[in-house]
């Protein structure tokens, strides 16, 4: 189960409200490092794209659930993660079975392959392109 956020570059239309087309940011799921949305077609290839674009004047980030969020929040959602507690034994297989490797504190991260994961940022977040669920 997790949460995607999407960035609305600018506010709704004034004469119908009517929201403009969203980016999607990502998703954070429990357990997991932060799964940033790279899209380098458009010139989003890491955490620092998203800032740029969303401390534009009138960008707005909600969850899928229409609630709004402070940019300071999502970044803290995904620069700041962590259980911080060691994984069990049942939870290392786990990691092995779902392409997913360990990290110090207590989260799961994608394996780099190439197709879904293309890096790994520089702190709680995975780049992954492509679709998400």
């Amino acid at each position: 189960m997790g949460t995607n956020y999407y960035l609305y570059e600018t506010p709704p239309c004034k004469e119908c409200g009517r929201p403009y087309e969203p980016k999607h940011i990502g998703k954070s799921s429990a357990g997991w490092y932060f799964s940033l949305h790279v899209i380098p077609e458009e010139g989003i290839n890491e955490l620092e794209d998203w800032k740029k674009l969303w401390n534009h004047k009138g960008a707005i980030i909600k969850d899928e659930y229409g609630t709004t969020f402070d940019k300071t929040i999502i970044e803290k959602e995904i620069t700041e993660r962590g259980i911080f507690e060691g994984p069990s034994k049942e939870s290392k297989r786990w990691l092995a079975e779902n392409s997913a490797e360990n990290c110090p504190n207590g989260l799961a991260r994608a394996r780099i392959d190439g197709r879904h994961c293309i890096g790994h940022g520089k702190g709680t977040w995975d780049l992954i392109i492509g679709e998400f669920s």
